[in-house]
């Protein structure tokens, strides 16, 4: 579960949807909740004092330094540590760069409002098993996205249909 509460979050949706990510990218419930988890097979971190920078053969033809709940890379976290003035790389941290990858794909008002699957084809190109994205790994369907994510106390909307012009 994130560390982050909804009102630091922006909202209960947008902590659904971070435990969503989490469940998504594998990392829920090892280690400590997926927050000290190295890209698999790179096992976990002992320290939150900075990222693990292990880089990983994840298999032939592809390396990673993803870590973290939210397997964030070693060059993204030196960048938002800055932008965001964060101590470490412990959970709150990490949450807060997630919410702010999902910022930066414009998808936090969509989840505000409960757009949940246009968020998340939003989100594709920063978390390679959400559906859409172009990493050529494996993706978790958004039907299993969506149930995920309501379980987990989100909220969605029926998707606005724009009327005809009569």
């Amino acid at each position: 579960m994130s560390r982050i509460t909804a009102d630091q979050a922006g909202g209960s949706n947008i902590v659904a949807f971070l435990d969503t990510i989490a469940n998504s990218e594998g990392t829920e419930g090892k280690g400590d909740d997926g927050y000290n988890m190295i890209v698999s097979p790179g096992g976990f971190f002992t320290s939150y004092a900075d990222h693990p920078r292990k880089l990983v053969q994840v298999r032939p033809g592809l390396q990673s330094t993803a870590a973290g709940r939210y397997q964030i890379l070693e060059r993204n976290f030196d960048v938002y540590k800055t932008q965001l003035k964060l101590p470490d790389f412990g959970p709150l941290s990490q949450d807060l760069i997630a919410i702010q990858m999902i910022k930066e794909c414009r998808a936090i008002q969509l989840l505000q409002v409960g757009q949940f699957d246009e968020a998340v084809y939003r989100c594709s190109s920063r978390w390679a098993s959400f559906p859409g994205n172009n990493d050529d790994q494996p993706e978790v369907a958004l039907a299993v996205l969506h149930n995920y994510y309501l379980v987990n106390g989100g909220t969605i909307s029926p998707p606005i249909v724009q009327a005809a012009n009569g």
